[in-house]
């Protein structure tokens, strides 16, 4: 399972989940909860399964001969 989702977007997700996650559980919403739960879990592993069908990719990858350090 290849990474899909970017070290900004996994910040976003982290903070929204723990906000949704403790208004769920202020409000008894399991919904919510659920909500934000997906969100920590999607910012935990880094991928994003409905990412896939709309081909979005916001995970940077390294493409070579970008290094900032080589001179030529």
């Amino acid at each position: 399972m290849k990474t899909n989702v970017g070290t900004t977007d996994r910040i976003i997700r982290l903070i929204i989940g723990i906000i949704l996650v403790t208004i769920g559980i202020l409000l008894k919403s399991w919904v919510i909860v659920l909500v934000g739960v997906l969100a920590l879990l999607t910012g935990i592993v880094g991928w994003c399964g409905l990412y896939i069908p709309f081909g979005i990719n916001t995970h940077r990858t390294k493409q070579p001969g970008n290094d900032v350090t080589q001179k030529g």
